[in-house]
């Protein structure tokens, strides 16, 4: 296996992970949030030995953490229709976003594709809140995370 395939990084569903990767993401959000004091506390309290923990806990993290200042690439499925794409990209922006390319195919039966890459580096809220967001824009229909880059 050579050193590029050793160091890559995947988004993955958390539903398909094995238990003690989700209990150490656990474990690492529980000490950020101060509702543990200690490691020995948290892992007791998610039923996790300190082993697995400490296996895990430099590899694994949440994808709003992984996001921080990174150039992220969205891809979309627009509605046809005027002002789509424009609030989209009024949602990035409302949230200090930083857009760094568009990219929008041609309306083919009543829909466009477009793609746009962010830097979230002086974004107001995590990756996660802005994804949110942009699913609720009226004309969206599809948006998902294309890839991820360092700033």
């Amino acid at each position: 296996m050579s050193k590029s395939e050793k160091n890559g990084y995947f988004l993955v569903r958390e539903e398909i992970l094995p238990e003690a990767i989700k209990k150490t993401i656990r474990v690492k959000e529980m000490l950020k949030r101060g509702d543990a004091r200690t490691i020995n506390e948290a892992v007791e309290r998610m039923e996790l030995s300190r082993s697995a923990y400490y296996k895990y806990k430099d590899y694994v993290f949440p994808f709003y953490e992984a996001s921080q200042n990174k150039i992220v690439t969205l891809t979309f499925l627009l509605e046809h229709k005027r002002g789509v794409l424009s609030s989209v990209l009024n949602t990035i922006s409302g949230d200090s976003g930083s857009v760094l390319t568009i990219n929008q195919g041609i309306p083919l039966q009543g829909v466009a594709n477009a793609t746009v890459s962010i830097e979230t580096a002086n974004m107001s809220v995590d990756l996660e809140a802005l994804l949110d967001k942009l699913r609720m824009v009226d004309g969206v229909k599809r948006m998902e995370v294309l890839g991820q880059a360092q700033a």
